[in-house]
């Protein structure tokens, strides 16, 4: 794994990032998904320095994954990693930002750009968590149960995080001996499953799990909006796409066959010429 930074936000927070291309005035961050052991570098590492050779990119570690703070006690989840991203973008002098956001990184995505409009500029949401809606596909989802059995009793194991990773891709070759292992080491990790409990209680408080229903906001956002699905997604499926292209006004969807909930992974050189083309786009 490649270093990054830390950087200190309000609250003493520490998030790590990495970062590629500097040289560049316009800025893209990659927000990664919320699964067991994962990370801006699992999610994003290969595409990293694709975007850097057009965008200061930044690939942040959200708030309770890979090197970052993990701490248990905050408010909804996607406006406490919100809050984290701007309190970044304050330190580093980033006044606007295009935001990558796949599954729990696309959420919180939506979030900041309810919250702070103007210091968001395009979006590119892949599976996107809160901003999806299955209208015909059954809850939970099989990648959503697999999630919830990772750290239920007898605890965590390495062939229940096998079984939940291999919901996330339709091209199996992906889920390696390495990655695995790599993954299971950072969830299993005390501080990681206390980060994962709290994020999980925080969808569920009475007083601000609306927060975390996006759908119901996604009409205010202004911002182009791309959604990306994979059309075999077992964790956010297909169908789950459709109200939010129907409330956001400038929204547009691609959808790649043969896909599931990773498409910067599963389909890396496509998805990697789409997401630029749209960031660049006039």
């Amino acid at each position: 794994m490649a270093e990054g930074k830390y950087v200190t936000v309000q609250g003493g927070l520490k998030l790590h990032c990495h970062e590629a291309g500097g040289e560049h005035p316009e800025t893209v961050i990659l927000l990664h998904g919320g699964g067991p052991g994962a990370s801006a570098w699992s999610n994003f590492g290969r595409n990293l320095p694709v975007f850097g050779k057009n965008y200061r990119t930044l690939a942040i570690d959200q708030p309770g994954f890979g090197r970052s703070g993990k701490p248990t006690e905050h408010p909804q989840y996607f406006r406490h990693s919100a809050d984290a991203v701007i309190g970044l973008m304050d330190e580093l002098g980033i006044e606007r930002a295009h935001f990558v956001g796949n599954s729990l990184g696309g959420g919180t995505s939506v979030r900041l750009a309810l919250n702070h409009p103007k210091r968001a500029g395009r979006l590119v949401l892949m599976g996107p968590g809160g901003l999806s809606v299955n209208l015909f596909a059954p809850d939970p989802t099989e990648g959503i149960k697999n999630l919830g059995r990772f750290s239920a009793p007898p605890g965590p194991s390495r062939e229940k995080l096998e079984a939940f990773l291999r919901i996330m891709v339709h091209d199996q070759s992906l889920i390696t001996d390495e990655l695995i292992d790599e993954r299971f080491a950072a969830a299993s990790a005390p501080e990681s499953l206390a980060a994962m409990k709290a994020m999980g209680k925080s969808f569920a408080q009475p007083d601000s799990y609306e927060e975390g229903m996006l759908w119901r906001e996604a009409h205010r956002l202004r911002q182009r909006v791309l959604l990306i699905w994979g059309r075999e997604d077992r964790v956010n499926p297909l169908d789950g796409a459709l109200l939010a292209l129907k409330l956001i006004p400038r929204a547009q969807l691609h959808v790649f066959g043969g896909c599931g909930h990773w498409a910067q992974l599963e389909k890396f050189d496509e998805f990697n010429r789409l997401a630029l083309d749209f960031l660049g786009a006039s």
